[in-house]
């Protein structure tokens, strides 16, 4: 199978106070299609770190990214941004939902933005979130949605444009242990449905034993 993802040495550096701190220290990564790896490693890591470099949020990193075939650092920003759009979905610790809009309506939006049609985009959120169990929270808020609620609207809306590769950052990491098994399980069903490959980074060895192979970061390094 083709490399969804494919990293070669990798480096991200901050000054901080006149000292220079190495937090990616050249690491190399292939995620293959349709395959589900786990990114292990204590918080203060690098693992968000490493995420912004594979989802390309932001600049300063050194090294090969290759997303879906196409070497991300000999894009300009504009080609970055639309590579990140058409390619690339995104799952947070924190939902970071839109409070005015309803749990259909969050799922929709980002399909509206990338270019498809409403009804289009209405159906395909509808489908998502009634198979994360939500089709009797289609209408609410997420003021009326709980923590776990809002997390599969979360996962829904990652899911909603079809990309390639899932990046999740702790993912269930606001979420009592009951809950966040069964969103876990939710969200690896999806992925795996829905056929794209995913990044997700935790520091939990239990989650991360579910997924398709583990990869530690450790000292700014995959070992």
């Amino acid at each position: 199978m083709n490399d969804v993802i494919r990293l070669t040495d990798v480096r991200r550096s901050f000054s901080q106070g006149g000292v220079t701190i190495d937090v990616l220290r050249g690491v190399n990564l292939h995620v293959a299609e349709g395959e589900i790896v786990a990114l292990l490693g204590p918080s203060g890591s690098g693992k968000s770190t490493l995420l912004q470099a594979v989802g390309l949020l932001e600049g300063g990193f050194s090294g090969s990214i290759r997303i879906d075939g196409v070497e991300a650092s000999a894009l300009d920003s504009n080609d970055r941004t639309t590579l990140r759009r058409e390619k690339i979905g995104f799952v947070y610790q924190f939902h970071h939902l839109l409070p005015d809009f309803d749990a259909r309506e969050n799922v929709v939006l980002p399909q509206l933005i990338a270019g498809s049609q409403k009804a289009e985009a209405v159906e395909r959120a509808e489908r998502l979130l009634v198979k994360l169990g939500l089709e009797k929270r289609l209408d609410h808020r997420p003021s009326k949605l709980s923590g776990g609620e809002q997390q599969r609207v979360a996962v829904a809306r990652g899911l909603a444009n079809r990309p390639k590769l899932i990046l999740a950052d702790e993912p269930t990491g606001n979420l009592d242990e009951k809950t966040a098994d069964v969103v876990l399980a939710e969200f690896l069903s999806l992925v795996r449905e829905e056929g794209s490959a995913a990044l997700v980074a935790t520091h939990n060895e239990r989650l991360a034993g579910k997924m398709d192979r583990v990869v530690r970061l450790h000292e700014g390094v995959i070992e």
